[in-house]
């Protein structure tokens, strides 16, 4: 089940579950949209994959119980800043091959 973590791993903004600002990789490294874009180029810096939109969970039980109320949001913060020159070095020779080829 997606985590649904409570902030940007670089910047520390909260990314509520609704957020649409919430970008996360295959791994679940959760980024703000400004971060993935600005600072880490679409390249997580913890696998090297790249990032969609984070999923939201529905907040009413519409059916069978799969919502927030049941599977709540992640308190644990995973406040990891990336240090920009050592992520535009790593990123490098990967950030032109697309993320689904990477």
């Amino acid at each position: 089940m997606l985590e649904l973590r409570p902030t940007c791993e670089h910047c520390n903004k909260a990314l509520p579950p609704d957020s649409l600002e919430a970008r996360i990789c295959t791994y679940e490294c959760t980024f703000c949209a400004t971060c993935v874009d600005k600072v880490l180029g679409n390249v997580c810096p913890n696998c090297g994959g790249g990032f969609v939109p984070r999923s939201i969970r529905p907040s009413k039980n519409w059916k069978g119980d799969n919502f927030l109320g049941k599977d709540p949001a992640s308190t644990r913060i995973k406040h990891r800043p990336v240090d920009p020159a050592a992520h535009t070095q790593f990123a490098a020779a990967i950030r032109n091959i697309p993320s689904e080829k990477r």
